[in-house]
C-alpha cells in the first residue's frame, strides 16, 4: 500500500462534499425529533429529491430551480407522513418505513426517462483572498454554494433553538406535549411545520447528490444515506453542532476509504454498503429503550402521537 499517492488536501476537501447529503437530511430530521416526531422516511424523501431536483435541474437547465423543486418535492412527502400520524394517528415507525418505500418507487417511476441523461455542471465559489491561503484555501473556500448553504442551515436551526421563543416552543412540545397544548401552543400545527422542514432538508440533501456530487440520475442512488442520516441525530445527541462534526466524520471516512482503495489497500466494499443499515438496527434498539433514550438526552416525547382530549 502506497499512501503517498493520496493527495491528502484533495481528499479533506471532498470529505466536505460527501458529507453535505447526510449533513443536511440530518439536521432536518434533527428538526422533526426536537418536536417530538420520529420520521424513518428520510431515505424516501432524499431519493425524491433526487429525481425532482435533476429533472427540474436538466429541463430548466437551472441548479437553483432543481433545489428548489427538490425542497417542495421534499416538503410535500413529509406531509403525506404529517397527515398519517398527526392526524390520523397512525404509529410513526411504521408509516416512516411505509414513506421510505414509496419514496423509493415513486422516484424510479419518475426517474424512467432520466437514466444516462448527463446532468447540469454546478459551479465552484472561489472566496476572493480566502481561497488563496495555503493549504486551508482548497480544503475549505473552494467548493459550491450548497456546502456553505449547508453549514448555514446548521448555524440558523442551532441559533434557532438556543436563542429564539420559537426554537423554545419547539423543545417545549418535544419535551411535553400535553403541558405545551395547555399553554396554548398548537402541538399538531408545530410539529408539522417542523416535518415540513425536515422533509424540504432531505429534499436538498438527495438534490445535492444528483446535481453536484454525482451528478446523474441513477436509481436508488441515496445507497443508504437517509439512514445514516437517521443515526447521526443520534450520534450527535440532538445537538446541531455535533450533527456537523458527525457528518464531517462519516463523509472523512467514505472518502478515506476509497483513496485507501486507491492506494492499494483491500477494503471490501460490502462493508461500507451495509453499514448504514447495521447503523439504524442500533438506532431502534436504542429509541426503543427508555433507558438508552433517557441517557442520550432524546425528546421526552420523540415518537408519541399526540391528542387534543388525552
Amino acid at each position: 500500500m502506497d499512501l503517498s499517492s493520496i493527495n491528502w488536501i484533495l481528499l479533506l476537501a471532498s470529505l466536505m462534499v460527501a458529507a453535505t447529503p447526510i449533513l443536511l437530511a440530518g439536521v432536518g430530521e434533527l428538526v422533526t425529533e426536537r418536536a417530538g416526531v420520529l420520521n424513518l422516511g428520510v431515505e424516501g424523501m432524499m431519493i425524491t429529491g433526487a429525481i425532482c431536483g435533476f429533472a427540474i435541474g436538466v429541463e430548466t437547465n437551472s441548479a437553483i430551480l432543481g433545489f428548489v423543486a427538490a425542497a417542495l418535492a421534499g416538503a410535500a412527502l413529509s406531509m403525506l407522513f404529517g397527515l398519517l400520524t398527526q392526524y390520523l394517528l397512525s404509529n410513526q415507525v411504521a408509516t416512516g418505513l411505509a414513506l421510505t418505500l414509496f419514496g423509493l418507487g415513486l422516484s424510479a417511476l419518475i426517474g424512467q426517462g432520466y437514466i444516462g441523461i448527463k446532468g447540469l455542471e454546478v459551479a465552484k465559489i472561489h472566496i476572493p483572498l480566502l481561497s488563496d491561503i495555503p493549504v486551508l484555501g482548497p480544503i475549505l473556500f473552494r467548493h459550491d454554494a450548497m456546502v456553505y448553504v449547508s453549514i448555514f442551515i446548521v448555524a440558523g436551526v442551532w441559533a434557532t433553538l438556543r436563542y429564539t421563543r420559537a426554537g423554545l416552543i419547539l423543545r417545549a412540545v418535544g419535551e411535553n406535549h400535553d403541558a405545551a397544548h395547555a399553554l396554548g401552543y398548537k402541538v399538531v400545527r408545530i410539529r408539522l411545520m417542523a416535518i415540513a422542514f425536515g422533509g424540504a432538508c432531505a429534499g436538498l440533501g438527495g438534490a445535492y447528490l444528483s446535481l453536484v456530487r454525482v451528478p446523474q440520475w441513477t436509481e436508488g442512488m441515496t445507497a443508504g444515506a437517509g439512514w445514516i442520516a437517521l443515526a447521526l441525530v443520534v450520534f450527535a445527541s440532538w445537538k446541531p453542532w455535533r450533527i456537523l462534526i458527525g457528518a464531517y466524520l462519516f463523509g472523512g471516512l467514505t472518502v478515506l476509504q476509497l483513496n485507501l482503495q486507491a492506494a492499494g489497500m483491500k477494503v471490501p466494499v460490502e462493508y461500507l454498503a451495509m453499514s448504514p443499515y447495521l447503523v439504524t438496527i442500533l438506532v431502534l434498539v436504542i429509541m426503543s429503550s427508555g433507558r438508552g433514550r433517557a441517557h442520550l438526552n432524546a425528546p421526552a416525547e420523540l415518537g408519541r402521537s399526540f391528542h387534543a382530549s388525552s
